[in-house]
């Protein structure tokens, strides 16, 4: 039977770092169909989406403020 090398830290199905599912579904474009998050990374993933909504807000400001530069070296 062939083993599966699987990359997700977080999945149900992962056991040493191979896949323990029965059967598995790969999709060329998304990757892993059978892939299934733990309780507790599902948790932590809504945590990291929030965070990165503050940095995105931080390099929108960022930029903001290289236009206000580049207009007052324009002058």
């Amino acid at each position: 039977m062939a083993r599966i090398r699987c990359h997700y830290a977080d999945c149900v199905f992962l056991d040493e770092g191979y896949c323990s599912a029965a059967a598995v579904e790969i999709d060329p474009d998304t990757g892993c169909a059978t892939y299934s998050p733990t309780d507790e990374a599902a948790d932590e993933e809504w945590d990291e989406e929030e965070e990165g909504d503050e940095w995105d807000d931080d390099e929108e400001e960022d930029e903001e403020e290289e236009a206000w530069d580049e207009d007052e070296d324009e002058l």
